[in-house]
């Protein structure tokens, strides 16, 4: 129903923030790590939202982009999350993050937010392993990393994985082997993956 909300933020509250557009002020529900990018109050800001209507109240959600709504539409959707746990998760966890820490089966990362334990953590992956692709989540991290920085550096663990995909490691197979390999090219992350596998 609400897409998104475009306006001056106006308050920036503990768990929220208002922005203020045609004189009405809506309070919007965000992750912490939303806090860090926020600009100053009194400055424009455009929040992608979810609109949640239930018995007795009606929720706004917010993040910078629609494929971040996406993933927390993704995470309420799993059994036992709601939409402050998922809230909790992406505290935590960015959206790109997450998108790994579900391929590569990285319970004890998911269950470090408030709320979730090993089993709630484990639920999250098993449901949400299937509507997330490798190639999508590394795609998606690679235009946040061209967005967020002038100077795009590639990560040699992302071309490490990839290397390792291509060769037919299965997907979270490659990224638990690159998440503890070691060194500073590409070639040293492939070998040391390659000795765990």
């Amino acid at each position: 129903m609400i897409s998104y909300v475009k306006g001056e933020l106006t308050e920036i509250l503990e768990d929220a923030i208002v922005v203020e557009t045609g004189g009405i002020g809506y309070n919007i529900m965000v992750p912490a790590s939303l806090f860090r990018d926020l600009p100053p109050v009194g400055r424009d800001v455009k929040i992608y939202t979810h609109f949640q209507v239930k018995e007795d109240a009606m929720s706004l959600y917010g993040f910078f982009t629609r494929e971040d709504v996406r993933i927390f539409r993704m995470l309420i959707g799993v059994s036992g999350i709601g939409p402050k746990g998922a809230l909790g998760i992406l505290s935590v966890l960015t959206p790109d993050d997450l998108r790994f820490a579900v391929l590569a089966e990285d319970v004890a990362a998911i269950s470090k937010a408030p709320g979730v334990g090993k089993k709630t953590a484990q639920k999250c992956i098993i449901e949400l392993k299937d509507k997330l692709s490798l190639q999508e989540a590394v795609e998606i991290k690679m235009a946040h990393n061209q967005a967020s920085t002038t100077v795009v550096q590639d990560d040699p663990r992302d071309e490490a994985l990839q290397a390792l995909v291509a060769l037919g490691y299965s997907a979270s197979e490659a990224m638990r082997a690159v998440k503890t390999a070691h060194g500073d090219t590409v070639e040293d992350l492939i070998r040391s993956a390659l000795k765990q596998m």
